[in-house]
């Protein structure tokens, strides 16, 4: 099934649309963004032009997808979440030649309102709460919230918390589907996992 697009969106010529992807109401994708099938853009958002955007993205509502941004398979951005390119904005002094490349791993959500600073990576399945500042790297399966944003449990690929001990060794299983996982330090992985 080809993209739907709605008329009031913006596409760019220019700009690829993979098989099933939706662009909603009032949207503006830029000439060189790349998104994959099976996505979903809401009302309002923007994507630039130097953006890649995976497989099964959801993009809730008034989003902007700045230029230097990689969205990878299964991401899920919550309404008026923010991403950032520039660190030290000033409206007087360019920076376009500054940009910091920012990447969100496949599976992480990132909830309502919340600010992913430029230059830092999400890693896979993580999960940033509504409204927290993430100004730094984020480990994999990761429960972050707050402002700055810091670690605050662990997170299924089902997206439940898992019952880990505070000692940073031990196993849990997610409540909703039984797969085990396993937390060594700073490090959570899949029992199944073969990295």
């Amino acid at each position: 099934m080809p993209a739907v697009v709605h008329p009031s969106a913006i596409v760019d010529e220019g700009a690829q649309l993979g098989d099933g992807t939706r662009v909603w109401h009032w949207v503006h994708v830029s000439g060189g963004a790349r998104i994959g099938p099976g996505c979903s853009l809401g009302q309002g958002v923007f994507v630039g032009n130097d953006v890649v955007i995976g497989r099964n993205v959801k993009i809730q509502n008034n989003v902007s997808v700045y230029d230097a941004v990689t969205l990878e398979d299964d991401v899920f951005c919550g309404p008026s979440m923010v991403f950032t390119n520039v660190y030290n904005p000033r409206s007087a002094v360019p920076r376009k030649n500054e940009y910091r490349r920012t990447r969100v791993k496949q599976g992480a959500t990132l909830g309502a309102n919340c600010t992913i600073v430029c230059g830092t990576t999400v890693g896979e399945y993580a999960f940033v709460g509504a409204g927290a500042v993430v100004n730094r790297d984020v480990p994999a399966y990761a429960l972050m919230v707050g402002v700055p944003a810091r670690r605050a449990g662990w997170m299924s690929r089902h997206g439940e918390r898992l019952a880990l001990p505070p000692s940073g060794q031990g196993e849990a299983a997610c409540p909703a589907t039984g797969e085990r996982y396993r937390l060594d330090g700073d490090t959570l992985t899949p029992c199944n996992s073969s990295t």
